[in-house]
C-alpha cells in the first residue's frame, strides 16, 4: 500500500547552501507530521561536500585556481563532488514509517537508483563494504562508480541522500579530490556508458518512479507559492492521512 509523500522538482541549478537549508526546514516540518515525506530533485553548482569521516589531507587536492565551494556537512561518508549534469535526490522521510534501519535505508537508495539505471538499460551493482553504485567490469575497464550516497537523519528523519552522474565530467572526483576516500577508483556516467547525451531531465521522472515503488510513495507535486516553502495547505493532512 502507497502512502501520500510529496515530490519538489527543483529547475536549474541550486546552490548548496540553499538547497541545505531547504532541507532542513522540510526535515522540521516531516518530524511534526506537519507535511509526509518529501523528496527533492536538483542539479547543484559546482560544489565539494565533505561528510563527517572525510580525511582532508588525504582526499582535498584542489588544483590551484579551480572556483568551487567546500562545505562541511553532517552527513556521513567522505568527500564528494556534485555539479550540473548530475542528478541530486534528498528524501526527507520519517523512517518511523519506513522501519527504523539505517544501513537497510541506505541498500533501498541503492536499489532505487539500481531500479533508475535498469530503465536505461544500464546494470547497476553493489559491492560488499562500499556505499554507492556501480557499474560491473565490462570492455577492459573495471568497475566504475556512477552514484554516490551520503545521508542523516535525525529523529529517524533522513536529509541527504544520493547524487547519479548522468551527463557530466568526472575529472573532479580524481583531479579535485580523493571522491569518498577511494584511491584509485574509477568514476563514470550514464552519458559516458551510453555513449550518447543524456539530460538530467531526462533522468528525474524515472528516478521519481524508482524512489516511489522502492519506499512505497505515491508521490504529488509539492504545492508552491514564489518558489519552494513551507505554508498552511489543506492538502497537507490529506495526504499525511493516507
Amino acid at each position: 500500500m502507497s502512502t501520500g509523500a510529496y515530490l519538489l522538482d527543483l529547475p536549474g541549478r541550486v546552490p548548496y547552501g540553499e538547497a541545505l537549508a531547504l532541507q532542513r526546514s522540510l526535515a522540521g516540518a516531516v518530524s511534526q507530521r506537519a507535511i509526509p515525506d518529501t523528496v527533492i530533485l536538483l542539479e547543484h553548482e559546482p560544489v565539494v561536500t565533505l561528510g563527517r569521516r572525510t580525511d582532508e589531507t588525504a582526499e582535498l587536492h584542489l588544483p590551484e585556481g579551480v572556483d568551487v565551494e567546500v562545505v562541511e556537512t553532517d552527513r556521513g561518508g567522505k568527500s564528494t563532488y556534485h555539479g550540473p549534469g548530475q542528478l541530486v535526490c534528498y528524501p526527507i522521510l520519517d523512517l518511523n514509517r519506513h522501519g527504523r534501519d539505517l544501513k537497510k535505508y541506505v541498500r533501498d537508495l541503492e536499489e532505487a537508483i539500481i531500479r533508475t539505471l535498469g530503465a536505461f538499460e544500464l546494470e547497476g551493482t553493489r559491492y560488499e563494504g562500499l556505499t554507492g553504485v556501480w557499474l560491473p567490469p565490462a570492455g577492459g575497464a573495471g568497475p566504475r562508480k556512477i552514484a554516490s550516497i551520503g545521508v542523516h537523519a535525525s529523529r529517524w528523519v533522513t536529509t541527504h541522500g544520493y547524487a547519479l552522474n548522468v551527463d557530466l565530467d568526472p575529472a573532479p572526483f580524481t583531479q579535485w579530490i580523493t571522491a569518498c576516500g577511494l584511491e584509485d577508483a574509477q568514476f563514470t556516467s550514464m552519458s559516458v556508458e551510453l555513449d550518447r547525451p543524456v539530460t538530467v531531465s531526462e533522468v528525474r521522472p524515472v528516478a521519481a518512479t524508482a524512489i516511489a515503488d522502492v519506499f512505497g510513495l505515491e508521490l504529488e507535486p509539492l504545492p508552491a507559492e514564489d518558489g519552494a516553502g513551507l505554508w498552511p495547505q489543506p492538502v497537507h493532512e490529506k495526504l499525511a492521512a493516507r
